[in-house]
Protein backbone atom coordinates (compact mmCIF):
# COMPACT_ATOMS: atom_id res chain seq x y z
CA UNK A 1 0.00 0.00 0.00
CA UNK A 2 1.66 3.08 -0.94
CA UNK A 3 1.71 6.19 0.97
CA UNK A 4 3.38 8.37 -0.89
CA UNK A 5 6.36 8.51 1.61
CA UNK A 6 10.17 7.99 1.16
CA UNK A 7 11.67 6.12 4.28
CA UNK A 8 15.26 7.05 5.13
CA UNK A 9 18.16 4.98 4.44
CA UNK A 10 19.24 3.51 7.81
CA UNK A 11 22.24 1.92 8.02
CA UNK A 12 22.01 -2.00 7.49
CA UNK A 13 22.72 -3.96 10.95
CA UNK A 14 26.15 -5.45 11.10
CA UNK A 15 26.16 -9.49 11.63
CA UNK A 16 29.47 -11.17 11.75
CA UNK A 17 28.44 -14.54 10.37
CA UNK A 18 31.44 -17.08 11.92
CA UNK A 19 31.42 -20.41 10.38
CA UNK A 20 33.70 -22.92 11.86
CA UNK A 21 34.71 -26.18 9.03
CA UNK A 22 34.91 -29.73 10.72
CA UNK A 23 38.17 -30.25 12.35
CA UNK A 24 38.72 -26.86 12.08
CA UNK A 25 41.98 -27.42 14.29
CA UNK A 26 41.52 -24.60 16.86
CA UNK A 27 43.30 -24.33 20.20
CA UNK A 28 41.39 -25.35 23.39
CA UNK A 29 41.55 -21.71 24.78
CA UNK A 30 40.18 -19.61 21.43
CA UNK A 31 37.03 -21.72 21.43
CA UNK A 32 35.47 -19.33 24.36
CA UNK A 33 36.70 -16.37 22.65
CA UNK A 34 35.35 -16.94 19.60
CA UNK A 35 31.94 -17.83 21.81
CA UNK A 36 32.36 -14.34 23.52
CA UNK A 37 32.73 -12.40 19.78
CA UNK A 38 29.64 -14.32 18.49
CA UNK A 39 27.51 -12.88 21.49
CA UNK A 40 29.14 -9.71 21.26
CA UNK A 41 27.74 -9.85 17.63
CA UNK A 42 24.58 -10.80 18.19
CA UNK A 43 24.02 -8.14 21.33
CA UNK A 44 24.85 -5.35 17.97
CA UNK A 45 22.31 -6.66 15.65
CA UNK A 46 19.71 -6.62 18.33
CA UNK A 47 20.34 -2.84 19.37
CA UNK A 48 20.77 -1.73 15.47
CA UNK A 49 17.16 -3.58 14.83
CA UNK A 50 15.26 -1.99 17.88
CA UNK A 51 17.26 1.45 16.71
CA UNK A 52 15.35 1.05 13.01
CA UNK A 53 12.42 0.22 14.70
CA UNK A 54 12.39 3.27 16.82
CA UNK A 55 12.35 5.28 13.82
CA UNK A 56 10.49 3.90 11.60
CA UNK A 57 7.48 3.88 14.05
CA UNK A 58 7.93 7.86 14.84
CA UNK A 59 8.03 8.39 11.65
CA UNK A 60 5.52 5.90 9.84
CA UNK A 61 2.87 4.57 12.78
CA UNK A 62 0.93 3.03 9.95
CA UNK A 63 4.11 0.54 9.06
CA UNK A 64 4.78 -0.80 12.52
CA UNK A 65 2.34 -3.56 11.93
CA UNK A 66 3.94 -4.90 8.87
CA UNK A 67 7.72 -3.60 10.06
CA UNK A 68 7.86 -5.18 12.90
CA UNK A 69 6.46 -8.55 11.23
CA UNK A 70 9.00 -8.74 8.32
CA UNK A 71 11.77 -7.30 11.22
CA UNK A 72 10.68 -10.46 13.53
CA UNK A 73 11.08 -12.90 10.73
CA UNK A 74 14.44 -11.71 9.79
CA UNK A 75 15.97 -12.21 13.27
CA UNK A 76 14.38 -15.50 14.01
CA UNK A 77 15.94 -16.64 10.30
CA UNK A 78 19.42 -15.11 11.58
CA UNK A 79 19.14 -16.98 15.18
CA UNK A 80 18.28 -19.79 13.07
CA UNK A 81 21.32 -19.94 11.11
CA UNK A 82 23.40 -19.39 13.94
CA UNK A 83 22.40 -22.26 16.12
CA UNK A 84 24.38 -24.67 14.54
CA UNK A 85 27.80 -22.59 14.99
CA UNK A 86 26.70 -22.35 18.47
CA UNK A 87 26.13 -26.29 19.53
CA UNK A 88 29.30 -26.81 17.28
CA UNK A 89 30.98 -24.21 19.98
CA UNK A 90 29.79 -26.47 22.57
CA UNK A 91 30.82 -29.39 21.56
CA UNK A 92 34.09 -28.23 20.79
CA UNK A 93 34.40 -26.17 24.29
CA UNK A 94 33.60 -30.31 25.92
CA UNK A 95 36.12 -31.77 23.88
CA UNK A 96 39.07 -29.46 24.73
CA UNK A 97 37.71 -30.48 28.05
CA UNK A 98 38.18 -33.37 27.64
CA UNK A 99 41.94 -33.15 26.05
CA UNK A 100 42.73 -31.12 29.32
CA UNK A 101 41.75 -33.91 31.92
CA UNK A 102 43.53 -36.57 29.89
CA UNK A 103 46.47 -34.62 30.01
CA UNK A 104 46.56 -33.41 34.09
CA UNK A 105 45.78 -36.96 34.83
CA UNK A 106 49.38 -37.77 32.81
CA UNK A 107 51.03 -35.30 34.32
CA UNK A 108 49.54 -36.45 38.11
CA UNK A 109 50.78 -40.20 36.42
CA UNK A 110 54.70 -38.75 35.95
CA UNK A 111 54.51 -37.17 39.25
CA UNK A 112 53.40 -40.18 40.87
CA UNK A 113 56.68 -42.23 39.07
CA UNK A 114 59.20 -38.97 39.73
CA UNK A 115 58.30 -39.36 43.77
CA UNK A 116 58.92 -43.01 43.43
CA UNK A 117 62.13 -42.53 41.70
CA UNK A 118 62.91 -39.76 44.65
CA UNK A 119 62.14 -42.31 47.54
CA UNK A 120 64.32 -45.04 45.91
CA UNK A 121 67.26 -43.02 45.48
CA UNK A 122 66.98 -41.59 49.20
CA UNK A 123 67.19 -45.37 49.84
CA UNK A 124 69.94 -45.47 48.08
CA UNK A 125 71.60 -42.63 49.87
CA UNK A 126 71.02 -44.11 53.30
CA UNK A 127 72.18 -47.35 52.33
CA UNK A 128 75.86 -46.00 50.81
CA UNK A 129 76.07 -43.89 53.83
CA UNK A 130 75.39 -47.21 56.06
CA UNK A 131 78.33 -48.83 53.75
CA UNK A 132 80.20 -45.81 54.13
CA UNK A 133 80.26 -46.23 58.63
CA UNK A 134 80.98 -49.87 58.05
CA UNK A 135 84.02 -48.91 55.70
CA UNK A 136 85.08 -46.66 58.25
CA UNK A 137 84.61 -48.79 60.97
CA UNK A 138 86.32 -51.25 59.14
CA UNK A 139 89.46 -49.00 58.47
CA UNK A 140 89.27 -47.72 62.16
CA UNK A 141 89.74 -51.81 63.33
CA UNK A 142 92.43 -52.55 60.40
CA UNK A 143 94.34 -49.28 62.14
CA UNK A 144 93.76 -50.84 65.67
CA UNK A 145 95.45 -53.99 64.40
CA UNK A 146 98.26 -52.86 62.25
CA UNK A 147 99.46 -50.85 65.96
CA UNK A 148 99.16 -53.98 67.55
CA UNK A 149 101.23 -55.80 64.73
CA UNK A 150 103.53 -53.20 65.16
CA UNK A 151 103.78 -53.11 68.58
CA UNK A 152 104.25 -56.88 68.43
CA UNK A 153 106.91 -56.07 65.90
CA UNK A 154 108.57 -54.05 67.87
CA UNK A 155 108.64 -56.74 71.09
CA UNK A 156 110.24 -59.11 68.44
CA UNK A 157 113.25 -56.72 67.43
CA UNK A 158 114.01 -56.08 71.78
CA UNK A 159 113.85 -60.09 71.94
CA UNK A 160 116.58 -60.60 69.28
CA UNK A 161 118.74 -57.92 70.39
CA UNK A 162 118.18 -59.90 73.72
CA UNK A 163 119.49 -62.72 72.31
CA UNK A 164 122.47 -61.09 70.64
CA UNK A 165 123.39 -60.61 74.14
CA UNK A 166 123.07 -64.25 75.62
CA UNK A 167 124.66 -65.50 72.76
CA UNK A 168 127.86 -63.08 72.91
CA UNK A 169 127.78 -63.77 76.96
CA UNK A 170 127.70 -67.29 76.19
CA UNK A 171 130.63 -67.12 73.99
CA UNK A 172 132.66 -65.53 76.17
CA UNK A 173 131.99 -67.98 79.40
CA UNK A 174 133.11 -70.88 76.73
CA UNK A 175 136.32 -68.97 76.34
CA UNK A 176 137.18 -68.95 79.39
CA UNK A 177 136.15 -72.39 80.38
CA UNK A 178 138.71 -73.29 77.85
CA UNK A 179 141.04 -71.54 79.29
CA UNK A 180 140.75 -72.67 82.69
CA UNK A 181 140.45 -76.33 81.49
CA UNK A 182 143.74 -75.70 79.07
CA UNK A 183 146.37 -76.79 81.83
CA UNK A 184 144.93 -80.42 81.49
CA UNK A 185 144.29 -80.94 77.98
CA UNK A 186 147.90 -82.16 76.66
CA UNK A 187 147.14 -85.25 78.56
CA UNK A 188 143.71 -86.16 77.18
CA UNK A 189 143.53 -88.71 74.11
CA UNK A 190 144.45 -87.62 71.16
CA UNK A 191 141.14 -89.27 69.55
CA UNK A 192 139.01 -87.61 71.72
CA UNK A 193 140.50 -84.40 71.13
CA UNK A 194 140.59 -85.01 67.68
CA UNK A 195 136.46 -85.53 67.58
CA UNK A 196 136.03 -82.50 70.49
CA UNK A 197 137.63 -80.53 67.66
CA UNK A 198 135.76 -81.78 64.85
CA UNK A 199 132.81 -81.03 67.01
CA UNK A 200 133.79 -77.45 68.16
CA UNK A 201 134.54 -76.38 64.08
CA UNK A 202 131.03 -77.62 63.83
CA UNK A 203 129.70 -75.28 66.41
CA UNK A 204 132.04 -72.57 65.44
CA UNK A 205 130.73 -72.79 61.59
CA UNK A 206 126.87 -72.69 62.96
CA UNK A 207 127.67 -69.53 65.03
CA UNK A 208 129.28 -68.18 62.47
CA UNK A 209 125.81 -68.24 60.87
CA UNK A 210 123.89 -67.39 63.31
CA UNK A 211 125.77 -64.46 63.47
CA UNK A 212 125.66 -63.48 60.37
CA UNK A 213 122.01 -63.40 59.86
CA UNK A 214 122.09 -61.28 63.36
CA UNK A 215 124.20 -59.10 61.70
CA UNK A 216 121.79 -58.73 58.45
CA UNK A 217 119.09 -58.33 60.21
CA UNK A 218 120.09 -56.74 63.18
CA UNK A 219 122.90 -54.10 61.70
CA UNK A 220 121.19 -50.79 62.03
CA UNK A 221 120.33 -51.98 65.66
CA UNK A 222 121.78 -49.43 68.59
CA UNK A 223 123.45 -51.22 71.53
CA UNK A 224 121.42 -51.88 74.60
CA UNK A 225 123.55 -49.76 76.99
CA UNK A 226 123.31 -46.97 74.01
CA UNK A 227 119.60 -46.82 73.93
CA UNK A 228 119.42 -47.14 77.99
CA UNK A 229 121.39 -44.07 78.23
CA UNK A 230 119.54 -42.13 75.64
CA UNK A 231 116.37 -43.00 77.35
CA UNK A 232 117.85 -42.28 80.58
CA UNK A 233 118.48 -38.86 78.80
CA UNK A 234 115.32 -38.34 77.13
CA UNK A 235 112.99 -38.77 80.29
CA UNK A 236 115.44 -36.05 82.31
CA UNK A 237 114.76 -34.03 79.64
CA UNK A 238 110.77 -34.57 79.41
CA UNK A 239 110.39 -34.24 83.44
CA UNK A 240 112.40 -30.82 83.10
CA UNK A 241 109.97 -29.78 79.90
CA UNK A 242 106.77 -30.77 82.35
CA UNK A 243 108.08 -29.58 85.38
CA UNK A 244 108.81 -25.80 83.54
CA UNK A 245 105.06 -25.64 81.50
CA UNK A 246 102.99 -27.31 84.00
CA UNK A 247 101.44 -25.85 86.57
CA UNK A 248 103.26 -26.39 89.87
CA UNK A 249 101.23 -28.96 92.24
CA UNK A 250 100.05 -27.64 95.35
CA UNK A 251 102.04 -28.37 98.81
CA UNK A 252 99.28 -30.06 100.90
CA UNK A 253 101.96 -30.61 103.71
CA UNK A 254 101.35 -26.84 104.28
CA UNK A 255 97.43 -27.91 105.43
CA UNK A 256 98.71 -30.09 108.65
CA UNK A 257 99.25 -26.94 110.82
CA UNK A 258 95.69 -24.95 109.92
CA UNK A 259 93.75 -28.03 110.48
CA UNK A 260 92.74 -29.07 114.17
CA UNK A 261 94.41 -31.94 115.18
CA UNK A 262 97.66 -30.74 113.57
CA UNK A 263 99.78 -33.46 111.00
CA UNK A 264 98.30 -36.56 112.40
CA UNK A 265 94.71 -35.55 111.98
CA UNK A 266 95.63 -33.90 108.51
CA UNK A 267 97.47 -37.28 107.51
CA UNK A 268 94.01 -39.42 108.40
CA UNK A 269 92.31 -37.16 106.60
CA UNK A 270 94.30 -36.95 103.24
CA UNK A 271 94.67 -41.10 103.09
CA UNK A 272 94.33 -42.19 100.01
CA UNK A 273 92.65 -38.70 98.20
CA UNK A 274 93.43 -36.98 95.18
CA UNK A 275 93.88 -33.18 94.41
CA UNK A 276 89.90 -32.84 93.78
CA UNK A 277 89.13 -35.00 96.97
CA UNK A 278 91.58 -32.81 99.15
CA UNK A 279 90.25 -29.47 97.76
CA UNK A 280 86.45 -30.70 99.84
CA UNK A 281 88.31 -32.00 102.65
CA UNK A 282 90.19 -28.39 103.16
CA UNK A 283 86.83 -26.79 102.02
CA UNK A 284 84.89 -28.79 105.05
CA UNK A 285 87.42 -28.20 107.13
CA UNK A 286 87.26 -24.11 106.68
CA UNK A 287 83.20 -24.50 106.66
CA UNK A 288 82.97 -26.44 109.74
CA UNK A 289 85.22 -23.87 111.68
CA UNK A 290 83.17 -21.17 110.60
CA UNK A 291 79.90 -23.32 111.29
CA UNK A 292 81.37 -23.82 115.09
CA UNK A 293 81.41 -20.35 115.02
CA UNK A 294 77.91 -19.30 114.48
CA UNK A 295 75.46 -19.04 117.49
CA UNK A 296 72.76 -18.09 115.14
CA UNK A 297 71.61 -18.60 111.64
CA UNK A 298 69.13 -15.91 109.98
CA UNK A 299 66.19 -17.28 108.85
CA UNK A 300 65.29 -17.86 105.00
CA UNK A 301 61.41 -16.32 105.09
CA UNK A 302 58.31 -17.78 103.57
CA UNK A 303 59.18 -17.75 100.19
CA UNK A 304 57.81 -20.95 97.58
CA UNK A 305 61.22 -21.63 96.75
CA UNK A 306 62.29 -22.11 100.19
CA UNK A 307 61.85 -25.61 101.44
CA UNK A 308 59.26 -26.23 103.96
CA UNK A 309 61.51 -27.36 107.02
CA UNK A 310 63.13 -24.16 106.50
CA UNK A 311 60.63 -21.68 105.91
CA UNK A 312 61.11 -19.11 109.08
CA UNK A 313 61.83 -15.67 110.17
CA UNK A 314 64.13 -14.06 112.74
CA UNK A 315 67.18 -16.09 114.72
CA UNK A 316 67.76 -19.29 114.69
CA UNK A 317 69.63 -21.09 116.98
CA UNK A 318 72.49 -23.20 116.64
CA UNK A 319 72.69 -26.54 118.19
CA UNK A 320 76.13 -26.95 117.41
CA UNK A 321 76.18 -31.17 117.47
CA UNK A 322 79.32 -32.84 116.63
CA UNK A 323 79.52 -34.66 113.42
CA UNK A 324 78.74 -38.19 115.01
CA UNK A 325 75.78 -36.46 116.65
CA UNK A 326 74.26 -35.59 113.19
CA UNK A 327 75.13 -38.69 111.77
CA UNK A 328 73.19 -41.29 114.34
CA UNK A 329 70.48 -38.80 113.91
CA UNK A 330 70.70 -38.94 110.08
CA UNK A 331 70.25 -43.39 110.96
CA UNK A 332 67.62 -42.81 113.29
CA UNK A 333 65.75 -40.75 110.70
CA UNK A 334 66.09 -43.35 107.62
CA UNK A 335 65.02 -46.04 109.87
CA UNK A 336 61.97 -44.37 110.96
CA UNK A 337 61.24 -43.48 107.62
CA UNK A 338 61.80 -47.29 106.37
CA UNK A 339 59.30 -48.42 108.87
CA UNK A 340 56.52 -46.29 107.91
CA UNK A 341 53.37 -47.37 106.44
CA UNK A 342 52.09 -44.01 105.54
CA UNK A 343 54.25 -42.07 103.44
CA UNK A 344 54.52 -38.26 103.48
CA UNK A 345 56.51 -36.28 101.51
CA UNK A 346 60.34 -36.51 102.75
CA UNK A 347 60.49 -32.66 103.61
CA UNK A 348 57.60 -33.33 105.70
CA UNK A 349 58.87 -36.37 106.83
CA UNK A 350 61.73 -34.92 107.98
CA UNK A 351 60.45 -31.77 109.99
CA UNK A 352 57.88 -34.08 111.72
CA UNK A 353 60.47 -36.13 112.94
CA UNK A 354 62.25 -33.80 114.47
CA UNK A 355 59.37 -32.51 116.26
CA UNK A 356 59.03 -35.66 117.37
CA UNK A 357 62.30 -36.16 118.80
CA UNK A 358 63.30 -32.34 120.19
CA UNK A 359 59.82 -31.06 120.54
CA UNK A 360 58.05 -28.11 117.79
CA UNK A 361 59.73 -25.49 120.17
CA UNK A 362 63.39 -26.75 118.64
CA UNK A 363 62.40 -28.32 115.91
CA UNK A 364 63.00 -25.37 113.87
CA UNK A 365 66.46 -25.03 115.57
CA UNK A 366 67.68 -28.53 114.62
CA UNK A 367 66.48 -28.48 110.82
CA UNK A 368 68.63 -25.36 110.43
CA UNK A 369 71.55 -26.74 112.28
CA UNK A 370 71.14 -30.03 110.47
CA UNK A 371 70.61 -28.50 106.93
CA UNK A 372 73.72 -26.79 107.10
CA UNK A 373 75.64 -29.43 108.32
CA UNK A 374 74.63 -31.60 105.50
CA UNK A 375 75.44 -29.14 103.58
CA UNK A 376 78.83 -29.01 103.91
CA UNK A 377 80.65 -32.23 103.90
CA UNK A 378 80.39 -33.81 100.86
CA UNK A 379 82.78 -36.47 101.38
CA UNK A 380 80.29 -38.05 103.94
CA UNK A 381 78.58 -40.65 102.58
CA UNK A 382 75.34 -40.48 105.30
CA UNK A 383 75.26 -36.51 105.12
CA UNK A 384 75.56 -36.18 101.20
CA UNK A 385 73.28 -38.59 100.44
CA UNK A 386 70.56 -37.35 102.91
CA UNK A 387 70.73 -33.83 101.58
CA UNK A 388 70.59 -34.93 97.78
CA UNK A 389 66.99 -36.72 98.98
CA UNK A 390 65.63 -34.06 101.21
CA UNK A 391 66.56 -31.31 98.34
CA UNK A 392 64.93 -33.64 95.91
CA UNK A 393 68.39 -34.32 93.46
CA UNK A 394 67.61 -37.75 94.41
CA UNK A 395 65.20 -40.41 94.92
CA UNK A 396 64.73 -42.20 98.49
CA UNK A 397 64.55 -45.48 96.51
CA UNK A 398 68.10 -45.06 95.54
CA UNK A 399 68.99 -45.40 98.93
CA UNK A 400 66.73 -48.11 100.04
CA UNK A 401 67.82 -50.03 97.00
CA UNK A 402 71.53 -49.71 97.49
CA UNK A 403 70.96 -51.09 101.27
CA UNK A 404 69.31 -53.82 100.49
CA UNK A 405 72.09 -54.71 97.40
CA UNK A 406 74.89 -54.15 100.00
CA UNK A 407 72.74 -56.69 102.92
CA UNK A 408 71.92 -59.26 100.13
CA UNK A 409 75.47 -59.41 99.03
CA UNK A 410 76.63 -60.02 102.57
CA UNK A 411 73.92 -62.63 102.86
CA UNK A 412 75.38 -64.52 99.63
CA UNK A 413 78.66 -64.13 101.69
CA UNK A 414 77.02 -65.91 105.01
CA UNK A 415 75.38 -68.80 102.61
CA UNK A 416 79.04 -69.09 101.25
CA UNK A 417 80.79 -69.34 104.04
CA UNK A 418 79.99 -73.45 105.18
CA UNK A 419 82.07 -73.26 108.07
CA UNK A 420 80.35 -70.19 109.31
CA UNK A 421 83.94 -68.93 110.82
CA UNK A 422 83.58 -65.29 108.90
CA UNK A 423 85.99 -66.40 106.32
CA UNK A 424 86.24 -66.45 102.15
CA UNK A 425 88.69 -67.78 100.07
CA UNK A 426 89.62 -64.87 97.21
CA UNK A 427 87.71 -67.58 94.59
CA UNK A 428 84.75 -68.07 96.76
CA UNK A 429 84.37 -64.22 97.04
CA UNK A 430 84.99 -63.80 93.09
CA UNK A 431 82.06 -66.52 92.65
CA UNK A 432 79.72 -64.27 94.95
CA UNK A 433 80.38 -61.13 93.09
CA UNK A 434 79.87 -62.79 89.63
CA UNK A 435 76.46 -64.67 91.15
CA UNK A 436 75.28 -61.60 92.63
CA UNK A 437 76.33 -58.91 89.86
CA UNK A 438 75.69 -61.06 86.68
CA UNK A 439 75.33 -57.75 84.46
CA UNK A 440 79.04 -56.70 85.79
CA UNK A 441 81.78 -56.97 83.28
CA UNK A 442 85.18 -58.82 84.59
CA UNK A 443 86.76 -55.66 84.90
CA UNK A 444 84.17 -54.22 87.60
CA UNK A 445 84.56 -58.00 88.86
CA UNK A 446 88.43 -56.83 89.13
CA UNK A 447 88.07 -53.60 90.87
CA UNK A 448 85.09 -54.69 93.54
CA UNK A 449 87.90 -57.63 94.30
CA UNK A 450 90.68 -55.15 94.73
CA UNK A 451 88.47 -52.84 97.24
CA UNK A 452 87.89 -55.68 99.13
CA UNK A 453 91.79 -56.66 99.40
CA UNK A 454 92.59 -58.82 96.80
CA UNK A 455 96.29 -58.18 94.77
CA UNK A 456 98.28 -59.56 92.10
CA UNK A 457 100.13 -61.68 94.44
CA UNK A 458 96.75 -63.46 96.06
CA UNK A 459 96.18 -66.94 95.58
CA UNK A 460 92.55 -68.19 94.99
CA UNK A 461 93.35 -69.94 99.12
CA UNK A 462 93.96 -66.48 100.56
CA UNK A 463 91.32 -65.85 102.98
CA UNK A 464 89.02 -63.09 103.78
CA UNK A 465 87.20 -61.45 106.71
CA UNK A 466 84.32 -60.54 104.57
CA UNK A 467 82.32 -58.68 107.31
CA UNK A 468 85.49 -56.21 107.80
CA UNK A 469 83.82 -55.10 104.05
CA UNK A 470 80.81 -53.99 105.45
CA UNK A 471 81.83 -52.09 108.90
CA UNK A 472 81.42 -48.23 109.40
CA UNK A 473 83.07 -45.73 111.37
CA UNK A 474 81.66 -43.60 113.98
CA UNK A 475 80.96 -40.71 111.26
CA UNK A 476 79.06 -43.73 109.10
CA UNK A 477 81.93 -43.93 106.60
CA UNK A 478 81.73 -47.14 104.70
CA UNK A 479 84.40 -49.00 103.70
CA UNK A 480 85.94 -48.90 100.00
CA UNK A 481 84.21 -52.12 99.07
CA UNK A 482 81.58 -50.20 99.49
CA UNK A 483 82.12 -47.29 98.43
CA UNK A 484 83.19 -48.36 94.95
CA UNK A 485 79.75 -50.48 94.78
CA UNK A 486 78.31 -46.92 94.83
CA UNK A 487 80.78 -45.49 92.67
CA UNK A 488 79.98 -48.62 90.17
CA UNK A 489 76.13 -48.27 90.53
CA UNK A 490 76.46 -44.21 89.85
CA UNK A 491 78.69 -45.22 86.50
CA UNK A 492 76.47 -47.54 85.60
CA UNK A 493 73.38 -44.80 85.55
CA UNK A 494 75.30 -42.36 83.48
CA UNK A 495 76.33 -44.67 81.01
CA UNK A 496 72.34 -46.49 80.82
CA UNK A 497 71.19 -42.78 80.15
CA UNK A 498 74.13 -41.90 77.55
CA UNK A 499 73.07 -44.91 75.76
CA UNK A 500 69.27 -44.12 76.22
CA UNK A 501 70.24 -40.77 74.45
CA UNK A 502 72.31 -42.43 71.83
CA UNK A 503 69.30 -44.44 70.99
CA UNK A 504 66.83 -41.50 70.55
CA UNK A 505 69.50 -40.33 68.31
CA UNK A 506 68.53 -35.81 69.27
CA UNK A 507 69.94 -33.35 70.58
CA UNK A 508 69.53 -32.37 74.12
CA UNK A 509 67.30 -29.11 73.42
CA UNK A 510 65.15 -31.03 71.41
CA UNK A 511 62.08 -32.69 72.05
CA UNK A 512 61.06 -36.53 72.40
CA UNK A 513 57.69 -37.85 72.40
CA UNK A 514 56.28 -40.44 75.23
CA UNK A 515 56.33 -43.46 72.27
CA UNK A 516 60.10 -42.66 71.14
CA UNK A 517 60.87 -42.68 75.01
CA UNK A 518 59.56 -45.65 75.41
CA UNK A 519 60.76 -47.53 72.76
CA UNK A 520 63.96 -46.42 73.21
CA UNK A 521 63.90 -48.19 76.69
CA UNK A 522 63.01 -51.44 75.48
CA UNK A 523 65.43 -51.33 72.61
CA UNK A 524 68.47 -50.59 75.20
CA UNK A 525 67.13 -53.07 77.61
CA UNK A 526 64.96 -55.41 75.99
CA UNK A 527 64.37 -56.92 79.11
CA UNK A 528 62.51 -54.22 81.29
CA UNK A 529 58.96 -55.49 82.09
CA UNK A 530 55.97 -53.29 81.12
CA UNK A 531 55.01 -51.95 84.94
CA UNK A 532 58.81 -50.79 84.81
CA UNK A 533 58.85 -48.92 81.47
CA UNK A 534 56.33 -47.23 82.71
CA UNK A 535 57.56 -46.04 86.01
CA UNK A 536 60.51 -44.60 83.77
CA UNK A 537 57.92 -42.79 81.79
CA UNK A 538 56.10 -41.38 84.62
CA UNK A 539 59.06 -39.79 86.03
CA UNK A 540 60.46 -38.59 82.71
CA UNK A 541 56.97 -36.39 81.46
CA UNK A 542 56.08 -36.03 85.47
CA UNK A 543 52.52 -38.13 84.30
CA UNK A 544 50.95 -39.77 87.01
CA UNK A 545 51.29 -43.66 86.01
CA UNK A 546 47.05 -43.92 85.96
CA UNK A 547 46.65 -40.99 83.94
CA UNK A 548 49.34 -42.02 81.25
CA UNK A 549 48.03 -42.96 77.61
CA UNK A 550 47.96 -46.84 76.68
CA UNK A 551 50.75 -47.88 74.48
CA UNK A 552 49.03 -47.36 71.15
CA UNK A 553 46.67 -44.46 72.01
CA UNK A 554 46.59 -41.47 69.73
CA UNK A 555 47.30 -39.58 72.73
CA UNK A 556 50.27 -40.66 73.24
CA UNK A 557 51.63 -38.07 70.42
CA UNK A 558 50.71 -35.40 72.43
CA UNK A 559 52.91 -35.91 75.34
CA UNK A 560 56.17 -34.08 74.72
CA UNK A 561 59.17 -32.83 76.49
CA UNK A 562 62.76 -31.57 76.44
CA UNK A 563 65.43 -34.33 76.47
CA UNK A 564 67.54 -32.47 78.63
CA UNK A 565 64.92 -32.57 81.00
CA UNK A 566 63.92 -35.50 80.72
CA UNK A 567 67.99 -37.39 81.39
CA UNK A 568 67.73 -35.13 84.42
CA UNK A 569 64.24 -36.83 85.49
CA UNK A 570 65.74 -40.18 85.17
CA UNK A 571 68.80 -39.41 87.08
CA UNK A 572 66.86 -38.63 90.15
CA UNK A 573 65.51 -42.22 90.09
CA UNK A 574 66.88 -45.20 90.49
CA UNK A 575 66.93 -46.65 87.06
CA UNK A 576 69.46 -49.38 86.21
CA UNK A 577 69.84 -52.14 83.51
CA UNK A 578 67.68 -55.05 83.84
CA UNK A 579 68.67 -57.40 81.52
CA UNK A 580 71.93 -58.02 78.67
CA UNK A 581 71.62 -55.62 76.04
CA UNK A 582 70.91 -57.50 72.92
CA UNK A 583 74.22 -58.21 70.07
CA UNK A 584 73.87 -55.48 66.94
CA UNK A 585 73.28 -57.68 64.13
CA UNK A 586 76.62 -58.06 61.74
CA UNK A 587 77.08 -55.73 58.68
Amino acid sequence: MATGCTLPQLPRPRVLIARLPVGHGLPAVAVPQLLVRVEITATAFRSDHKRILSHRRQEHPELQASSETKDTAHQREKIRALEPLRAKLVTVNEDCNERILAMRAEEKHEISLLKKEKMNLLKLIDKNNEEKISLQSEVTKLRKNLAEEYLHYLSERDARKILIADLNELRYQREDMSLAQSPGIWGEDPVKLTLALKMTRQDLTRTQMELNTMKANFGDVVPRRDFEMQEKTNKDLQEQEIQRTSTPRPDWTKCEDVVAGGPERWQMLAEGKNSDQLVDVLLEEIGSGLLREKDFFPGLGYGEAIPAFLRFHGLVENKKPSKKDVVNLLKDAWKERLAEEQKETFPDFFFNFLEHRFGPSDAMAWAYTIFENIKIFHSNEVMSQFYAVLMGKQSENVYVTQKETVAQLLKEMTNADSQNEGLLTMEQFNTVLKSTFPLKTEEQIQELMEAGGWHPSSSNADLLNYHSLFMEDEEGQSEPFVQKLWEQYMDEKDEYLQQLKQELGIELHEEVTLPKLRGALMTIDPSLDKQTVNTYVSQAFQLPELEMPEEGDEKEEGVVEILQIVLERLQVIDIRRVGPREPEPAS
